[in-house]
């Protein structure tokens, strides 16, 4: 085993944190663990709790800090299985099994005592020698369900849980135990005795991928942040998103006018999309929300500009021939890494990881405009509406205060007369942009108009929209009609409709 230095040798102080190996964890903690302490992890069978484990261990042995790894539910193979779907070693690592052979044999088994009242005992002893012996600077205990099922009496198995706190409490040990949650009720005995409490949960959904959320429910002495975040169990362990606030990423920036690459729309807008903003195109499927976002970020790329789209909806073979038809190339763009196009599956996703990866488009790669098409797909990945206006308020005001031009596209039921939304975040957005078709003179028409600014004095005017492979034409307020918005208008003037040229939908 790889020598390090013992925990005695370096007495902790109040302000030094240990790393937990999961950096998403450590920043939930306010930057990790209070060292020399006893920690209980709890979730049920497939939450992680092992590769937790491992991972605080390993991290410890990169630190020079031993580690010993107390199993008496699993075996030292099946450990280093584990390990080994992680690409992880765990040599270095000392791994103690207290169910060996010896313990299976019906011969050796005593019948004057009730055999609990020994194996609960003789389990607390094997641990203290094997810690007095290798003097682990971090060690796991992995499961106090055995030691409940050993203890069969709350009060036994209390006064054992003690006496190991105080042993490792005396040995400076940093200690995760683990527990499965087997038994009926909370077990409020670990919650009271350990220094903190992280619950892991698994969510089974009905169609797609399982949602996996962590909650710290306890931890003495330090400020963390609340709440449920998600987190993924993946092949090199464990990566936890922690909850997104807003107010705790500010950042200075100057707000400016940028063009769309359509200067009829610059009109309506006041004079183009304002950095620092968000705008959301509202309308039913196939008006052009999508192709009016793609030309706002084509304005962006011509800029110099790095950018994100992150597209639900449509295959991304659909999404670039498409634009191209429409005059909008932007495969030489996402050849060259300027323009990163990340297709989502809403199934697969959790709300936490998506946040993260926001996060990481403009911490890491440094993208000011970004494109999220669509929140209706996105809404597929929230337990609730109520739920997506919390997440979505936060990253809006995250994106704001980066100095992030944000578009969101809003799709609608309907397409002509009464349309309806999923959810309404129009009073979240910046500037609203709505999108709606109307009939005139025996065919199908767009219209188009904005709603609301909050930086800029738009235009009330409603006006037609057209799609063309000459990109996108906005044409003269109509100022002839009433009822457009409501796709059923009356004709009460001259204006003059635009001319038809082949049309593309979006």
């Amino acid at each position: 085993m790889t020598t390090a230095t013992s925990a005695q040798s370096a007495p902790s102080t109040a302000s030094e944190r240990m790393s937990t190996g999961i950096p998403g964890l450590d920043d939930i903690l306010g930057g990790g663990l209070t060292p020399q302490r006893v920690y209980l992890v709890e979730g049920t069978p497939g939450t992680g709790k092992t590769t937790l484990g491992l991972q605080f261990l390993l991290d410890g042995l990169k630190r020079g800090e031993s580690g010993l790894y107390i199993t008496l539910s699993e075996t030292a193979d099946e450990l280093k299985a584990v390990a080994a779907t992680h690409g992880w070693t765990l040599d270095g690592l000392a791994i103690h099994e207290l169910a060996s052979d010896g313990d299976l044999d019906l011969d050796s088994q005593q019948s004057v005592f009730h055999p609990s009242e020994v194996e609960l005992n003789e389990t607390t002893r094997n641990v203290m020698n094997e810690v007095d012996r290798l003097k682990p600077v971090r060690v796991v205990f992995d499961s106090m369900s055995e030691m409940r099922l050993l203890a069969q009496n709350p009060l036994r198995y209390r006064r054992q849980i003690l006496a190991l706190k105080q042993f490792f409490a005396s040995r400076a040990c940093t200690v995760l135990l683990l527990d499965d949650k087997s038994s009926s009720t909370s077990d409020q005995h670990l919650h009271s005795i350990a220094h903190g409490v992280i619950s892991l949960e698994q969510i089974a959904k009905e169609f797609g991928k399982e949602r996996r959320r962590v909650n710290i429910v306890k931890m003495r002495g330090i400020r963390f942040r609340g709440g449920f975040h998600d987190y993924a169990l993946d092949t090199g362990g464990i990566l936890m998103y922690p909850r997104l606030v807003a107010s705790e990423h500010m950042r200075d920036f100057t707000p400016s006018i940028s063009p769309t690459g359509a200067d009829s729309f610059d009109a309506l807008l006041g004079g183009g999309l304002v950095r620092g903003t968000n705008t959301l195109m509202v309308g039913p499927s196939g008006i052009g929300k999508t192709t009016l976002s793609v030309r706002c970020l084509l304005a962006a790329l011509e800029r110099g500009e790095k950018a994100s789209f992150y597209l639900f909806d449509e295959g991304l073979g659909t999404f670039f021939a498409r634009n191209k038809s429409l005059g909008m190339d932007l495969r030489p763009y996402a050849d060259s890494g300027q323009l990163r196009i990340i297709h989502i599956d809403p199934a697969e996703l959790s709300p936490g990881e998506f946040a993260q990866m926001l996060r990481d488009a403009v911490e890491l790669h440094g993208v000011r405009f970004l494109v999220i098409d669509s929140l209706n797909a996105y809404l597929q990945a929230m337990p609730g509406e109520q739920y997506l206006t919390l997440q979505m308020h936060e990253l809006l005001s995250y994106l704001n205060q980066q100095g992030v031009t944000t578009v969101l596209v809003l799709g609608q039921h309907g397409l002509i007369g009464e349309v309806r939304t999923d959810v309404d975040l129009s009073y979240l957005s910046d500037t609203t942009v709505l999108l709606r078709f109307f009939e005139a003179n025996g065919r199908l028409r767009r219209a188009l108009t904005v709603i609301k600014s909050r930086t800029a004095t738009h235009a009330l005017t409603i006006h037609e929209l057209q799609l063309s492979g000459e990109g996108v034409r906005i044409g003269a307020p109509l100022e002839g009609f009433e009822g457009v918005l409501t796709g059923l208008p009356t004709y009460r003037g001259v204006t003059p409709m635009m001319t038809t040229n082949v049309d593309v939908t979006s």
